[in-house]
């Protein structure tokens, strides 16, 4: 790695952790995007590397919002059994569909949950 790219991981993995801590959001939003674009991966190869990479983040960010008393500890548990069985078919499924439908995937994900929270957010 060159002084660019470790300069590019560095601020994607400090803007990720921000954002998570304060939006609890991190790995989908600046992970994959961060490292297709700032460190040249595949969709596919970002997805994969982002899964890892959130695994410090969501442990330390979990444990400080416990702390505040934020985390709902059932609630976190109850999708956290029942997402293993998702990840398997979504991992499956990554390695099986062509590299664009992975990036409008992504993207249309995005798309859907952003319009979503900015509608609620405009009705509160």
């Amino acid at each position: 790695m060159d002084a660019g790219t470790i300069a590019a991981a560095v601020g994607i993995g400090f803007a990720a952790g921000v954002t998570s801590g304060m939006l609890g959001v991190g790995g989908g939003i600046l992970f994959v995007p961060g490292l297709v674009f700032f460190l040249d991966l595949s969709q596919l190869s970002a997805e994969s590397t982002s899964l890892l990479a959130i695994v410090p983040v969501a442990a330390v960010g979990a444990w400080r919002q416990h702390r505040y008393g934020n985390v709902r500890v059932r609630d976190g548990l109850l999708v956290a059994a029942l997402s293993p069985v998702g990840v398997l078919l979504g991992a499956w499924l990554s390695n099986t569909l062509p590299e664009r439908a992975l990036e409008l995937s992504f993207a249309a994900v995005q798309l859907v949950f952003a319009f979503g929270l900015a509608r609620r957010a405009l009705r509160s």
